[in-house]
Order: structure tokens, then C-alpha cells, then sequence
């Protein structure tokens, strides 16, 4: 969610008028909504130059005792030693939407995917038509999270709108580069844009960081879409939007705009398809993809409306801005994702909130799949998909529309569990701080993580 965001919110607000939600359920204004099983230990608003309105929260990475959370002026670390009173210890200001991050050892990588006067965190915004200016990833060091220290930038072509940590072998790591929305007027943007950036990072020497492949996923030119009008269309693929990597299983699912696809990472430096698919019925923009952990499902998301948009109503219904829940049956080329069902949070939105399926991740049960997922003002949804034919709610957490009279970005960006606790990193609040109680998720309590990126999910239980 990004540029796209910005056009959906000029047009989805003005053209759609949702039918009123109609349930005397919707909590008030901020007012705070949550199943008993929910229980929010602490908020920390955003800080300094990340605060106003227009400064986004956006994804999480976690390390150690430590918290990242990106936002669209840079990005704030958090120590979470103790969920219930966690503590800003550093707020890097580095302007470049979506500010997206992920780790590996003591490097921070975060996308810049905003057209930037030079690769710098005091540059400025200058047109995409201008030949010399910049997008892609920034490098940080974070082995002193009080402190962490610009390394080093890499160019990609029409930036970095998410990126994906692929760990490599002898000290490497590839990081995968998601961008789209070309331009023939743009010169680092050109179409098709059929393709990923992948960037090679020697641990151990960061400012080697180089690009090194980008390769074409799409040879078929990927789904031509059907121009259709929000809410019926379909977007064309012309890169991807998220990229969910599965490293102990060679396995990566791609959310590639209008299409979904399951891809084989066994040599990272040269992702191969092995099945792709498509629903122009109901999906709009295949936005972020979640593997249970025996990796023989996938959930995608549809972020309907870019985000910016009230989908959670009557009107959308409960098809659209859903997930859609694969299995994936066969085996190796063989492979194939099959469409089993698709899951919607079960409450009304008013129409001055935007709502639509979001980043999440899974909680470690075993045995069970069961993800919790942020749904932007439609709150914090923790579900069951273990029969992915019939998924259902057992937890959720959210609070009432930010404005009665309008329609302004905000809204859980990315809610994911780690050791024990779900961290939401709000757009408009900042970091909430939930503890789930519950029987079906308590065993998820005792999984313990050095480090987590949720597009880089690990084995919880090998």
C-alpha cells in the first residue's frame, strides 16, 4: 500500500458512497472495541518528525528484545523487553514512503518507494520523470539499536514498494525487491515491469551490497486486468506487491497485483514459477501472501480500494477486500494452488473508515493455522484456518473511526505475534501492545524467536 493508496483515496472517496453500516455495535469515535480474549497491555503514540498525519506506521521486523517499525518518515525502534511497558529507544528520520523494513543479523533494510532527490535521509521529493532521481533500498547497521547507522543505498528500478529477506549461504543474504506502477514517462520505470530486483548483501561487508538479477516472473506479461471501475476491477500485473518467502521449504508466495503465484527459492538468485493463479471475480490486487507452517496452504490478501477505501460494509460484501485461502496440493513441479474459501472480519465499518485485508502473521500452534491480521480501522483480527474450507474469528481488537466526517489513512498497518505478544504498528497511533488469553492460542506462548520478519517466515516447529 502506497502510491496506489494516494489515487484510490482521490477517487474511491468521491465516486463510492458505501450504504451507512448498520449495526448499533460500531464503537465511537477512537472509542476501543475488543472480543474478552483480547487484552491491550499498552500504546505508544508516534514521535517527533514520524507523528503527523501524514506520516504513516507501516510494517514491522523484530530482533532480540527489539522492535522496528517503519513509517513513511523513517522508523522507530522499541525495546519490548517488557510488552506491557515497552520504550522508544531510537526514532531515525529518513523520509521515503512505505518505509517497509525487514533484518537479517545486524542489518536493517528499508524500502524507499517514493521518488527522492538523492539516496540520503535528508533528501527531498523530486519527480519520477526526472532521470537522476532515486528509489530503492536504504541499509542501515542496528547492532547498536540506540543508534543505528546508514550504511549504504542500492537503486531498483520503480523503487522498493516492499522488500523480502532471503537468507543466502557462507554470510550472504538476498533481498527481494518488490515495486510496480511503471510509467513510459518515468526513465527507472519503464513497462512492462514484468520483474523483481535482487539485491546480494555480504553480511560481514554491507557496502558491497550490490544488485545483482531482476528477473522476469511474468514472460506472459502476468493478468492484462479488465479496467473495470472500483469496486468491480482487476489491476494488470506489472511487478509485484509483497513477496512472502518460506526459506526451509525453498518455497515463496508472491502477491503480484492481479496475479497469485507459488514459486520455488531452492537457488534464491533465480526464482522459479511453479504454479500461478487468478480471481477476477473477487480479487482486485493480490496485496501480501501467508504460508501455514506445514506450507501446504497459502492465505492472500486483496487489498480492495488500496487501502484508502471502506470496504468493510453491506455494500462490498463479504467476498471482496477478503482473504482467499489456497491449498496447495501435488508435489514438487507439480505443485498447484487450489481455492478452498475466503475469509472477511465479520463486523460492520463505518463509511469514514478504511478497512480491507491486511498484514498479518501466523501464531505458532501446533497442529493449527491461526494467523492474526491487522485490517487497517477495521481493526486486529485473529483467525482459525485450519479447515481452510471453513475458517472462522476467535479474537479480534479495534477502535472507532479516527474521524466522523471524513475518510483519513489510519488503522492497524501490520499486526504480527512475536514471543508471546501481538505488536501492531498503527498508522495514526503508533504501537499497540495486545496479549491474546485463550486456550486455542496459549501453546504459541512458549515459541521463542531470535528474530522475525513475517515475509520470512520461519519453522516453527522443525
Amino acid at each position: 500500500m502506497g502510491s496506489l493508496a494516494a489515487l484510490v483515496v482521490a477517487v474511491s472517496t468521491a465516486l463510492v458512497a458505501p450504504a451507512a453500516a448498520a449495526s448499533a455495535d460500531i464503537p465511537g469515535r477512537d472509542e476501543i472495541a475488543k472480543s474478552p480474549n483480547m487484552h491491550h497491555l499498552a500504546n505508544i503514540p508516534k514521535q517527533g518528525p514520524l507523528a503527523p498525519e501524514s506520516a504513516y506506521g507501516s510494517d514491522w521486523a523484530f530482533k532480540g528484545k527489539y522492535a522496528y517499525g517503519g513509517n513513511y518518515e523513517g522508523f522507530t525502534v522499541y525495546d519490548i523487553s517488557r510488552p506491557a511497558k515497552p520504550k522508544v529507544v531510537a526514532v531515525v528520520h529518513c523520509p521515503g514512503s512505505q518505509n517497509d523494513v525487514s533484518i537479517a543479523g545486524n542489518l536493517l533494510f528499508l524500502s524507499t518507494d517514493s521518488s527522492r532527490s538523492d539516496d540520503s535521509c535528508q533528501s527531498t521529493a523530486k519527480p519520477a520523470t526526472d532521470k537522476s532521481a532515486w528509489e530503492g533500498i536504504k541499509i542501515f547497521d542496528i547492532s547498536n539499536p540506540a543508534a543505528p547507522a546508514y550504511v549504504k543505498a542500492v537503486e531498483t528500478k520503480c523503487g522498493s514498494h516492499t522488500n523480502t529477506m532471503v537468507p543466502g549461504k557462507r554470510g550472504t543474504a538476498y533481498i527481494y525487491v518488490s515495486s510496480y506502477n511503471p510509467d513510459s514517462t518515468y526513465p527507472d520505470c519503464q513497462p512492462p515491469h514484468d520483474l523483481i530486483s535482487i539485491i546480494k548483501v555480504p553480511l560481514k561487508k554491507p557496502a558491497a551490497a550490490a544488485l545483482i538479477s531482476e528477473p522476469v516472473l511474468f514472460p506472459d506479461g502476468g493478468n492484462p486486468g479488465d479496467n473495470l471501475p472500483y469496486p468491480e476491477g482487476t489491476r494488470a500485473t506489472s511487478g509485484c506487491h509483497d513477496l512472502t518467502a518460506y526459506p526451509d521449504k525453498d518455497l515463496m508466495a508472491g502477491a503480484c497485483m492481479g496475479d497469485g503465484v507459488l514459486f520455488d527459492i531452492s537457488n534464491p538468485e533465480n526464482p522459479r514459477t511453479i504454479h500461478s493463479v487468478r480471481d477476477d471475480k473477487n480479487f482486485a490486487f493480490w496485496h501480501s501472501a501467508t504460508f501455514n507452517n506445514r506450507a501446504n496452504k497459502v492465505v492472500f490478501t486483496d487489498e480492495l480500494g488500496g487501502g484508502s477505501a471502506a470496504t468493510c460494509n453491506a455494500t462490498i460484501g463479504m467476498q471482496k477486500g477478503a482473504n482467499a485461502i489456497y491449498d496447495i496440493v501435488g508435489k514438487g513441479k507439480k505443485r498447484k494452488l487450489e481455492f478452498r474459501s475466503y475469509y472477511k472480519i465479520p463486523r460492520a465499518n463505518t463509511d469514514t473508515e478504511n478497512c480491507v485485508a491486511h498484514n498479518g502473521s501466523l501464531i505458532p500452534v501446533k497442529g493449527k493455522d491461526i494467523m492474526v491480521q491487522a485490517w487497517y480501522q477495521g481493526g486486529i483480527s485473529v483467525w482459525d484456518f485450519t479447515d481452510s474450507r471453513k475458517p472462522k474469528e476467535i479474537g479480534w481488537f479495534e477502535r472507532g473511526p479516527l474521524y466522523d466526517d471524513k475518510l483519513v489513512l489510519a488503522g492497524s498497518w501490520s499486526a504480527y505475534y512475536y514471543n508471546g505478544y501481538i505488536y501492531s504498528n498503527d498508522i495514526q497511533k503508533g504501537l499497540d501492545v495486545i496479549d491474546i488469553r485463550d486456550r486455542r492460542t496459549d501453546k504459541g506462548k512458549r515459541v521463542w524467536l531470535s528474530e522475525l520478519n513475517a515475509q520470512t517466515q520461519p519453522d516453527y516447529f522443525d
